[in-house]
């Protein structure tokens, strides 16, 4: 058997005639011109940027560690946290009510996913930040309650209805889509052995269509993440706030702009990186997987290091 560009690697290892051979891929000029004009457009932009005393890379350093910015930085965190634990939980009621046969449920859950959808997010904020301005009091319906509601309602709570809402309507459809993709026949088959429509729902359909799920879900948290800078106009202290805070006080705007920056891109790499994994976990079973970059280091190495051998021989 002669090795052919196409072989793979697995069927050059099996063969015991060609074990000892590496397959190198063929080289494309003009991918590696196209990749040198890229890398050199970029290596000017980076020289740029380090080099432009404007961008004050020293005072970026100084406040890269800031204890105000590192607390906006917690405040960030935990507004996307919460607020996704409600999109997420929330989203899924609303996905099942929108695929419920009952004419009531099905419409509320459109209603509300169009009411949420149809609105610009700001709006809401706002909206549930002069709450108070509808109903001063809440009741929740009992007799004997009365609260302020300037009390319960504050920046940081209209923050997360705002924020846990309007993600809800968003999770809502991805939910939906995720169980529309599973095959009608698997809940069929779930009932004829006696399980629940609860049961169904936990046991077969939500496994199978969290491959489906989870990429664009993982997107919509990289998105909260960014969005909940939004609050900032709510006078919460998160990430973007603080950076105002400071440089309303010492005028290097440009700066923390770019300390702030630097944060969000750091949070918003880890949920990528932990996103990638996730959904690899998910596609087992559906899929051949691509190798992680990790293995494919690790395989571009043991190549070059075999063809070394064999060119020492």
């Amino acid at each position: 058997m002669t090795p052919s560009s196409t072989s793979s690697p697995a069927m050059v290892k099996d063969d015991p005639q060609t074990e000892d051979l590496v397959i190198v891929p063929r080289r494309h000029i003009g991918q590696i011109i196209a990749a040198i004009a890229i890398a050199a457009i970029v290596a000017l932009i980076a020289r740029s940027v380090a080099t432009n005393p404007r961008f004050q890379w020293d005072v970026v350093n100084e406040y890269l560690r800031d204890a105000s910015i590192a607390s906006g930085l917690a405040v960030t965190l935990k507004l996307t946290v919460i607020s996704m634990a409600i999109g997420i939980g929330l989203g899924l009621v609303v996905a099942v009510m929108r695929l419920s046969g009952n004419a009531v449920l099905n419409s509320v859950s459109f209603l509300y996913v169009s009411a949420f959808r149809g609105t610009p997010l700001l709006v809401q904020l706002l909206f549930w930040f002069n709450i108070a301005a509808l109903y001063p009091k809440i009741t929740f319906g009992l007799p004997f309650v009365s609260l302020n509601a300037n009390h319960i309602v504050t920046p940081m709570t209209a923050a997360i209805l705002g924020l846990g809402l309007n993600e809800a309507a968003y999770m809502s459809e991805i939910v939906r889509a995720g169980i529309l993709s599973v095959d009608h026949g698997q809940g069929e088959a779930a009932s004829a052995l006696g399980l629940s429509r609860l049961q169904t729902l936990r046991r077969v359909i939500l496994p199978q269509a969290m491959r489906v799920i989870i990429p664009p879900t993982g997107n919509e948290t990289i998105g909260m993440l960014k969005m909940t800078s939004l609050v900032s106009v709510l006078a919460v202290s998160d990430l973007l706030y603080s950076a105002q805070i400071i440089y309303s006080r010492n005028f290097q705007t440009i700066p923390l702009l770019i300390v702030a920056s630097i944060w969000y891109l750091v949070v918003t790499t880890v949920l990528t990186i932990g996103q990638y994994y996730v959904e690899r976990h998910f596609a087992r079973g559906n899929r051949t997987l691509p190798p992680t970059p990790i293995e494919r280091v690790r395989t571009f190495f043991r190549t070059h290091a075999r063809i070394s051998q064999g060119a020492t021989k």
